[in-house]
């Protein structure tokens, strides 16, 4: 039952997360597409923005495809993680915790989803134990390390002073 359990909670949080990453990505499920992200994440002071919406795209597309087909595990876990911490901070942060209130409700949830696959991974129903495939721990580890450290680059960004202003009145910056 523990295996069914983790393939439920792969293909659930797995395919959600990919389908939001595919919003991103293609435009799909009425998304806004790289070019819509990208100015979205401009603004908030990731530039070039074109280069954060691919890798916020094809972090949430193939960490959640990753995950839900139980392949190359923990290393799709680590990409929700990843991307979920980076909407935390940049898109909910200073907000109530509950979706309703625009507060990172859903991010943190699907945060905890990939911790427990990257702790007790894919199960027997995966592709991994399939084709019989394990990540090496070094790799795992490199990969994590990158993967919060753009993170934690991408967190500490700031919007340009006059875009906050321009924003706060309403008028674009020249």
């Amino acid at each position: 039952m523990r295996d069914l359990g983790l393939l439920i909670l792969r293909i659930v949080a797995g395919g959600l997360v990919a389908g939001h990453g595919a919003q991103k990505l293609f435009g799909a499920f009425g998304g806004p597409g790289l070019s819509g992200v990208a100015g979205w994440l401009e603004s908030m002071g990731l530039r070039p923005g074109h280069l954060w919406a691919g890798m916020a795209s094809v972090g949430e597309f193939g960490g959640g495809l990753l995950t839900a087909l139980g392949l190359f595990s923990p290393l799709g876990p680590i990409l929700m993680i990843a991307t979920m911490i980076m909407a935390t901070v940049k898109g909910h942060w200073g907000k109530p915790i509950w979706v309703t209130s625009g507060g990172a409700e859903l991010p943190v949830t699907y945060m905890a989803v990939g911790a427990a696959l990257a702790v007790a991974g894919p199960g027997r129903y995966s592709l991994d134990r399939l084709f019989g495939i394990k990540v090496p721990r070094w790799l795992t580890a490199l990969f994590a390390i990158g993967a919060l450290g753009t993170v934690a680059y991408g967190a500490l960004v700031q919007p340009d002073e006059e875009e906050g202003a321009s924003e706060s009145t309403g008028q674009e910056a020249a």
